[in-house]
Parts: C-alpha cells; structure tokens; sequence
C-alpha cells in the first residue's frame, strides 16, 4: 500500500496482502497496518487500485472492514474485487467507481488521471496524481510487451506526454531490476504451448496462476487447435475465468468448459486441465494431483504436466517435491524456470524497460518501489547511469516519508506501519507474545501438570499429574515423568512449608522445578502449564 498526502489529503494506492513464512505459525494472511489512516479518518479521499493481483487487492476487505472507503478501479480489477467483498459483507456498503486510460477524477486537492501499462493481468493502469507542488506518478506494475495477447499495448504517447509536461518525483516498480535486458512477449509462451498440446498424447495438465488471464487464453486456444476440453480445477481458477469471461477479457467457445464428472465420457487425448498451485501450494489443485488425492480426476502414467510459471524465491522445495511426486506418477512433466521451458514470461520489465519508463518520464525525483532492498538498490543504479544524481532518489522503508516542500525533499520522517496478522477472523490480534509460545509449542510441545488441593486446608490431594503433547509419548518415558512428578510435589510441599499459599507462586514453582529438571534430563524447554485446583 502506498499513499500521496497534500494538506489534508490523502490518496491510497493498492491495498494487497502476502503469504506467511513459516515462521509465522498458524497465520494465514498478512495485510498492511493502517493505524496512521485510523488516526486521520477524515483526509483519507479513496482508494485507488492498479491492476487485480492479489498482492495489490488481497487486503482490501481486510481494510474495509476497518475503515470504509470508495474504490477506483478498472472493470476487470473491481470484477475481482468485488468477489472479494461479497465473501465479506461488504458489498452493499462499498462504493466503487470504474475507470480507465481516458479517466480523469478529483479527490481532495488531487486531480488524478491514468496511463494505460501491459502486465500479466488485463486492465493495468499507471496513476499520474496533479498536485499543486508538481505531478506524482506511479507505474503500477508494468513491461512493454507490444505484442500482447489480447492487444491492450502500453500507451507510450501518454507516458510521454506526462514526462513532457513535468514529473516531480516517480514511483517506479522494480521486480526485475536485476535481470538485463527486455522481458519477452507473452506470446512467446503461446507457440510453445501449442507445440506442447499437440505432441501429448493423454491428459493435458496446465498450471499457472489463475490471474494471468493472458496465459489462460493461450492454454484455451491451444486446447481448441487440439480438439480438447478444458476443465477447471481449483477455487480461485473457476472464479477469475468466471468474471473474465463475463466481463469479456477472456474468450471461451460455447461447450469447451466441462466439469470433472464429465472427463469420463471422452478420451483422455481429449481433455486439458487448468489448475492452481504452480507454487506448490499444499492445499491446491496440483499438490492434491500429485498425491492422487483429487476427486473425479487423476495424473495417470503418460498425462503430461505444465508448469507455467516459475517459482516465487521461498518456493522451490514445495514446488520440487510436487514434481518428484508427478514423475512417480508417470506423469511426463514441464517445469523449470520459463527461459528454460517457454512456458513461462515474466509480467514486469526487466532494466532495459525501466530505463525506457525513467526516460519518458523524466523525473526530477525517484523513488523505486516494490521489491526487495537489493531491487530497490539495482533500479537506483539504473537511475544513477542515466544520469540522476544519487541525492535525487529515495530508497524507502514501510513507513517512511519522503516530504516534497518548498525547498530540498527530505526523508526524516516515519509514520505507524508494518504488516498486520490475519489469524482466522481475528485482524491484528495476533503478536509477538502469541507467535514466541506457538513457536515453543512446535518445538518443544507441552506439558500440563495438575495438582489437586484440599479447599479447606490447602493439603495436596493428589498429583501432580503429568500429561505430554509434542514433548515425549508418555508411555515410553514413564520414569521420567514420574521423576519430574516427584520433583514437583517435593517443590509444592517446600513452598507450603513457608507459608506460600498463592496460586501464582504454587504455579511458578511448579513450572521452574520441574522445568530445570527437564532441561536437565532432555535438554528440552516444554511450554509448561500448571493447573491447581481446590475441592
């Protein structure tokens, strides 16, 4: 999420999420932390949305569900959005205003207008935000395909004309900053797989991110070349291929979809699959392929397998064990990175591209977004060989405030943000503390030790009793825990000698006794969880 303030205005850019790492346990999304909006409710104008991946919409129901605000986006990009907000609620109550390449609209002091990019996603805009300090402009995600699959080329007069008419500072994606060179077309993957639909002889399985709605027209059109059905498979996939065909931005034949249960009526020369989970993903349509546990359909020995996509850093071992799991299957399988296969062209312009934008634009200022530090590094140098200076360009941290007044720019201020948990239905209600004991559990486990009291005297009825999740099976460790019972009890007994009755004092020496003792014997920390209890 990025945001441009003027006065009391401000203008939000994208609003996406990401997937947790491991070491975030239990968490299944994480989206921006907008305390810095909730703190200044009445400036925030609108939101203002690039292009319909899910790193740039996956928040916003998350966002609106927190602080209400209109959306400005393409039709594709709101047709998406708007699947979203329905699994929310939050339909009704969201305002949403379609625009395009031609749009022009004022918020607050901003009066903003669009330039139209090519992405692997239809419908891609760039922003150009008019303010009375100068123009503000950012790229969204981009790569100068001239030959794109459904014809939407990148409308370099515009971004010329912005650049002629004076650009204060630019915000310019940098994903591929380290990679020379052009990006090649997406049609490139288009011939290869044709080549490869009419050299299988079985089922055809094609995997790729359902977003791409360019590569999913290209799989459509080599599958009617091959006389193949297509069937969908995964959530995700049936819904993007739902509201592009409706909205008309992917095109398929009268009868060419077919459900599961159909694929037992044709041959399988006959069939191509779509599906999720290029990445490995374990709870995808490919990962249950490759395990045989996909109902109605499966990888048999002779299908072929196409992975087009290349997997995102982080990745690759889900990815690879997948792929050992469909060659077990007999499964003749298309993976590797795209320039390998040519299955696979990256949506997002490599430096000769960005080089092009920072020459149309012109800026006096830069700022590189969206990549990592060693990105964001790389397109300053691409900057800097074009001839900015170095104290002209702002690599920024999340939170970080480049202020553009009368005078020098300047990068000395921070503002409340970082990433949100999403645990379930709870938002933000996820921290440190919580994350440090899942962390524990899943490394040591847990061990609860209950103790029995007499309510009237305080004498110990019976235990501690010790029960063991995750630290060791019980069974086989039973002098151990009857050792660390005994160790306990001995603890308890020395606390109410000296007069020691509080629970929270009983518990603490309860946990340290037999915590040390443990350690001792195993060199393991369970989480330990005292219960006492009075009868």
């Amino acid at each position: 999420m990025y945001g441009v303030q003027y006065g009391d205005d401000i203008v939000l850019i994208d609003c996406g999420s990401k997937f947790p790492d491991e070491s975030l346990l239990g968490i299944d999304l994480i989206i921006p932390d907008i305390t810095y909006l909730l703190e200044n409710p009445d400036k925030v104008r609108g939101l203002i949305v690039t292009h319909g991946h899910e790193d740039h919409i996956g928040g916003i129901p998350y966002l609106l569900r927190q602080f209400n605000m209109p959306i400005f986006g393409s039709r594709l990009t709101l047709g998406l959005i708007e699947e979203k907000l329905k699994e929310h609620g939050l339909l009704q109550t969201t305002k949403r205003t379609p625009i395009n390449s031609k749009s022009v609209i004022t918020l607050g002091s901003f009066t903003i207008s669009f330039f139209q990019t090519n992405h692997s996603i239809p419908d891609c805009l760039g922003v150009v935000f008019e303010t009375p300090k100068g123009t503000v402009v950012h790229t969204g995600d981009f790569k100068f395909d001239l030959t794109p699959v459904n014809h939407q080329t990148p409308d370099i007069h515009r971004m010329a004309e912005v650049g002629n008419k004076g650009v204060l500072v630019l915000l310019s994606e940098s994903t591929n900053a380290e990679r020379p060179g052009f990006t090649p077309s997406e049609k490139h993957v288009g011939d290869h797989l044709q080549e490869a639909f009419s050299k299988a002889k079985h089922k055809i399985f094609v995997s790729t991110f359902a977003s791409n709605v360019y590569r999913l027209q290209q799989v459509i059109d080599a599958a009617l070349l091959t006389n193949r059905k297509i069937m969908l498979l995964g959530r995700s996939m049936v819904n993007v291929v739902r509201i592009a065909s409706e909205q008309g931005y992917l095109h398929v034949p009268e009868g060419m979809l077919i459900e599961p249960e159909e694929a037992n009526q044709l041959n399988r020369n006959q069939i191509a699959i779509l599906c999720t989970g290029s990445q490995g993903e374990p709870n995808a349509a490919l990962a249950r392929l490759s395990t045989g546990n996909y109902r109605h359909v499966k990888v048999e020995s002779g299908d072929t397998v196409i992975l087009s996509a290349s997997p995102i850093p982080g990745n690759e071992k889900n990815v690879s064990r997948i792929v050992d799991n469909l060659f077990i299957l007999g499964a003749n399988v298309i993976y590797g990175s795209g320039s390998a296969t040519g299955m696979h062209v990256s949506g997002h312009g490599s430096q000769e591209e960005l080089k092009l934008m920072l020459t149309l634009m012109k800026p006096t200022y830069f700022i590189p977004i969206h990549g990592e530090y060693r990105m964001l590094h790389q397109h300053r140098l691409l900057a800097e060989s074009m001839g900015m200076d170095r104290e002209d360009i702002f690599i920024v941290n999340i939170g970080d405030v480049v202020d553009f007044s009368e005078g020098e720019p300047k990068q000395v201020r921070k503002i409340p943000a970082g990433n949100t948990l999403v645990d379930g239905f709870g938002i933000g209600d996820v921290g440190t503390v919580i994350l440090r004991d899942r962390k524990h559990l899943s490394e040591d486990g847990i061990l609860v030790v209950v103790v029995t009291r007499n309510k009237a005297d305080g004498k110990i009825l019976s235990g501690p009793e010790l029960i063991s999740r995750g630290f060791v099976f019980a069974p086989e460790a039973e002098a151990l825990m009857e050792e660390a019972g005994r160790i306990g009890l001995a603890a308890l007994i020395q606390l109410q000698e000296e007069n020691v009755n509080q629970w929270s004092r009983l518990k603490q020496g309860l946990k340290e006794s037999i915590g040390q003792f443990l350690y001792s014997k195993t060199k393991r920390r369970p989480m330990i969880l005292p219960i006492i209890m009075d009868v």
